[in-house]
């Protein structure tokens, strides 16, 4: 499979060149007399190639929505669609397929041909050769059986990787289907699904979190929320999805926060009973059907119109699509019937997730979805996303996954909403270019203010000039105030200076390890990390990666093999895990000082202050943190011991993205050795140097070997496996 990543600054250009010729082909009265949101709508759908299919469909599509300007008349109106497609054909902005037929569009997020190719030649690779020298019939026989049974397992695995590829593929294909089936249902009605709500206000407590804000969400678009931790990212989707905001019924919205409960119902049945609506059909048409013949006439109708609707919401291929979805988020076959009981958090976390994507609400919100996922499942949430077509708010740190999804960005900074159009990168450029313009509006406006202001001053009681004077008083009171510009602060983290240690540091030489010794999870280890080390550990979730960073730091021991660590080492190991230890009751300063007893509180507060944790931060209870903000309480207390050797489990999970800037920078400036498990595209690139993976069959202990290669070499690799 592949990725492709959508160019924001193309499909930006491409819909400004829409809506000007749409402008243009209607004139300045219907610019004036329908709404933007409609004109946004029209521009959408002819920005989407996939709905540019037919031109009677299209004609049919739109004119319901042009139908109030046209006085009501439905031919006037289907005559201005005309005009629109034909003005948008001639200047070469879209194509139109003429004849009715579909236009055909390559999805891209996964080839299959090339997965059937690169198997094609595998097992044309693995064919005897018929003309082999039969030297030791007994020793060759018994080379070819062992060689036939690794051909069949590498076939095997093979054939379940297409599998995958297939399902993901699947539920790509049947998301567009159905938004396309969902669009043409629409027809006609304007009952519109954006979300506008003015001058609101929300608060944490005592803490007022945005104060006169205004919320803008048009339906289809894709949002990314950002701002720094504690800014209150989350709570405004907690307040989003509560409606204790000022939010229209007729809107179904979503917050994926927590995992499902782990109960005794299959994966596959958790995600399938989130439609309410289908399994209420369903159980109505069961009971319906279990009465007596005599009984069941009298519910003829009934039945029929429960068949009707069943097959409107496409519920003959709801688990079709509830199987493809978890497919993509790297559900087996066989997990999916497994009780959710038997999965960790994480992995009931992507349950929720499923859940989510498959009943498609109107509003769709997710915060930091991409934490509890490999690498695979970040992929393939992405593709799946690129194709949403409802309105999406996600909060994430990740700028990749940002920047492939996102159509716009609102910035949560000094308790206001601030909108840009386009991904985080162009969010970046504007917002610079926005504020360098601001902080030249009001130098210029302060230099002018200072230059009335000496002129009152200085003839505010002359006689002769005390007219002007009040002129001028009078023109610095209607003068509109430039706010200054304010700016966040900039996040700074810094490591203790380490004490350097002479090679070796830390060698496994032939190491295995199993929690039973006949049931090995890892095996032939043979890795060393020295204090120039920048190594990201990468690997699908369950594969062991957390198991090899305990072994490593001596937290386990080796079932077998050697483990070699200097007599000075010092190892510090970050968890999602020590995060939970936190003792909620108390301030980063306690928790830090009930860790380190004897330490005395100028030196942690000096030391937490390291880690963005200074002022009042250091003393607020932690359970009134953010996510982030408590990640850094944590990094700041393994920090403290001077280690020799960092080990990372995802340690950007939960920081705000200006943190892992700061993040990046304080790891690169750290004097010790560095092995990281983590998917963060930017925080690999830009910190390690070295790529270390699992290898190895299913159910088969792993090996862990140096990667040849990049990351995105890496990143290619995964998508195509």
């Amino acid at each position: 499979m592949a990725v492709k990543k959508g160019n924001t600054s193309s499909k930006a250009s491409k819909a400004v060149e829409i809506k000007e010729s749409i402008h243009k082909t209607l004139g300045a009265k219907a610019v004036e007399e329908i709404d933007e949101t409609i004109i946004d709508y029209i521009t959408g759908v002819f920005e989407d190639d996939s709905m540019n299919s037919d031109r009677d469909e299209l004609i049919e599509m739109l004119t319901p929505f042009l139908q109030d300007f046209a006085g009501g008349c439905e031919d006037k109106a289907g005559e201005l669609v005309r005009k629109v497609i034909d003005s948008l054909v001639a200047e070469g902005i879209v194509r139109i397929d003429q004849t009715g037929g579909a236009v055909q569009q390559l999805l891209q997020p996964v080839s299959l041909l090339r997965l059937d190719d690169r198997l094609d030649a595998a097992v044309a690779w693995m064919k005897p050769d018929d003309n082999i020298s039969i030297v030791n019939r007994e020793q060759l026989e018994a080379n070819e059986k062992r060689y036939n049974a690794r051909k069949e397992a590498r076939v095997a695995k093979e054939e379940r990787k297409k599998v995958r590829a297939n399902q993901a593929l699947q539920a790509l294909q049947a998301l567009q289907k159905q938004q396309t089936m969902e669009m043409s249902l629409a027809r006609g009605t304007l009952q519109s699904r954006d979300i506008h709500v003015e001058n609101f206000s929300l608060s944490y407590g005592k803490m007022d979190l945005i104060i006169n804000g205004d919320l803008h969400l048009n339906f289809g678009r894709k949002y990314g929320l950002i701002g720094r931790n504690g800014t209150g990212k989350t709570t405004l989707l907690r307040h989003i999805a509560s409606r204790e905001i000022d939010i229209k019924n007729n809107l179904s919205i979503l917050h994926v926060e927590q995992e499902v409960n782990g109960t005794e119902q299959t994966v596959i049945d958790c995600v399938l009973e989130a439609d309410i609506e289908r399994e209420r059909l369903l159980k109505e048409e069961k009971r319906l059907n279990a009465l007596p013949d005599n009984e069941r006439a009298n519910y003829s109708e009934k039945i029929r119109d429960i068949y009707e609707r069943l097959n409107v919401i496409d519920a003959h291929t709801a688990e079709s699509r509830a199987a493809a979805i978890l497919a993509g988020l790297g559900f087996t076959d066989e997990m999916q019937q497994q009780a959710t009981k038997q999965f960790s958090g994480g992995w009931r976390m992507r349950v929720s997730l499923a859940r989510a994507l498959f009943i498609q609400p109107d509003v769709l919100m997710l915060d930091e979805p991409t934490n509890h996922l490999d690498l695979f499942a970040c992929l393939w949430l992405e593709s799946y996303l690129i194709n949403w077509g409802r309105t999406l708010v996600i909060v994430s740190h990740h700028r990749d996954f940002l920047n492939s999804v996102c159509t716009d960005i609102i910035h949560l900074n000094n308790k206001k909403l601030d909108y840009y159009k386009g991904n985080y990168s162009t969010f970046e450029q504007t917002r610079h270019d926005r504020l360098r313009s601001q902080q030249k509006a009001f130098d210029a406006q302060q230099q002018q203010r200072k230059h009335i202001q000496t002129f009152i001053d200085r003839f505010r009681y002359n006689a002769k000039r005390a007219k002007m004077a009040q002129s001028r008083i009078k023109q610095l009171e209607k003068m509109d105030v430039i706010s200054e510009v304010l700016d966040d602060p900039t996040v700074t983290l810094s490591f203790l200076e380490v004490d350097p240690l002479t090679p070796p540091i830390l060698q496994l030489q032939d190491v295995a390890f199993g929690y039973k010794p006949e049931n090995l999870l890892l095996k032939n280890l043979n890795l060393g990390i020295d204090m120039n080390s920048r190594v990201a550990l990468v690997g699908a979730n369950g594969v062991g990666k957390t198991t090899l960073l305990r072994l490593l730091s001596g937290e386990l021991e080796e079932t077998s093999g050697n483990v070699i660590r200097h007599g000075k080492l010092k190892f510090a190991r970050f968890s999602q895990h020590f995060v939970d230890q936190l003792d909620l009751s108390k301030s980063p300063l306690d928790n830090f000082l009930a860790k380190y007893p004897g330490t005395s509180p100028q030196v942690a507060r000096s030391h937490l202050g390291r880690f963005g944790l200074s002022g009042d931060l250091a003393l607020r209870t932690v359970n009134t943190l953010s996510g982030g903000q408590k990640s850094r309480v944590v990094l700041c207390q393994i920090a403290f011991t001077k280690p020799h050797i960092l080990l990372l489990d995802e340690p950007s999970n939960h920081l705000d993205i200006d943190t892992v800037d700061a993040l990046i920078q304080a790891l690169n400036e750290f004097q010790g050795g560095i092995l990281m498990v983590s998917h963060d595209e930017r925080l690999i690139n830009l910190v390690c140097d070295e790529i270390w993976y699992f290898d190895g069959d299913d159910d088969q202990p792993k090996q862990v070997l140096q990667f040849e290669g990049d990351w995105d070499d890496y990143k290619k690799q995964v998508w195509n496996m």
